[in-house]
């Protein structure tokens, strides 16, 4: 009997670019687009044991570097989907953003989730991040999820089997008794009954506050580093005299000092030697060592 083929869209040495916010980046060897979660799984089965494969969102916590990135990359924005109340849990699948997770919960009449408004990615980057603002973390409201290995086998995995710390997530000792890697797919929030008109207003609120602070009219890909403990990142490299601070057509952002933009015409070179400029300053002037935030891929 013959194997099942995947049914998705296969784009070969595509520019990443295009699904990153930096808006900058190599080609991928592969991108695939699956036609939902079988099919990903059917697409994972026939792929060679050797094959390296990422797995994208909204690209928003991404740089991809210059020189593209070698094997497959998995687009997981706009593929799944689904968002529904599931035995009074809130279940929503990776590729749903966060901001319309915060919204439905909202009209759910269910509190908890209005931060997830400021997240400016899907559910699946969320999970894999510990995502979170205005003092709020995705596994905070976690209760269980899917995932999917590196062969197209899926998992229900409780909360319990995995441990959150700020922007890091990891299995837990126990439950990773194998090297294996997993992606998430899908994920149920337990979130508490309250005033639909109340998260609302917290929602509008929050969105506003980000629409003030942040650089949302140039391409980005939200905080650069982590918030040191005690202290905020962007503070420190404000107090650095690095606000407008450029390398090529990268630079840190006027409005948040936490942020690097792309004027238009940005490399990923350009933002990675900001990125370490930033660093390096901010320990020399400060004596802390700032943890970076966007997750780096490709070849430069």
């Amino acid at each position: 009997m013959a194997e099942p083929i995947a049914q998705g869209k296969l784009l070969l040495n595509e520019p990443l670019a295009r699904y990153t916010s930096w808006r900058v980046g190599g080609k991928a060897d592969r991108l695939y687009i699956p036609a939902g979660l079988q099919d990903l799984q059917v697409f994972l089965q026939n792929l060679g044991a050797s094959e390296t494969v990422h797995f994208i969102g909204l690209g928003s916590n991404l740089l991809v570097r210059d020189g593209g990135v070698r094997g497959s990359v998995v687009l997981m924005h706009n593929v799944l989907t689904g968002l529904r109340m599931d035995e009074g849990l809130v279940y929503a699948e990776a590729g749903v953003t966060c901001a319309k997770l915060a919204r439905f919960t909202a009209r759910q009449h269910r509190h908890g989730a209005e931060f997830m408004a400021g997240i400016p990615g899907t559910v699946g980057g969320a999970l894999a991040m510990n995502a979170g603002c205005h003092g709020g973390e995705t596994w905070n409201v976690v209760k269980q999820v899917q995932t999917i290995d590196r062969y197209g086998a899926l998992y229900l995995r409780d909360r319990a089997e995995f441990v959150a710390t700020y922007r890091h997530v990891e299995m837990a000792a126990e439950t990773a008794d194998r090297e294996l890697t997993e992606w998430f797919t899908a994920a149920w929030f337990d979130l508490p009954a309250g005033e639909a008109s109340e998260a609302e207003q917290k929602i509008k609120s929050l969105l506003a506050r980000r629409l003030a602070t942040q650089p949302l009219n140039q391409p980005n890909a939200g905080s650069t580093f982590r918030n040191p403990p005690g202290d905020f990142a962007a503070r420190l490299i404000e107090a650095c005299g690095l606000k407008g601070y450029r390398v090529g057509g990268a630079q840190v952002s006027e409005k948040h000092a936490n942020f690097i933009v792309n004027l238009g015409d940005a490399t990923a070179a350009d933002i990675e030697q900001l990125i370490a400029h930033m660093r390096d300053t901010v320990r020399q002037q400060h004596g802390i060592e700032l943890q970076q935030e966007v997750r780096v891929i490709g070849e430069a």
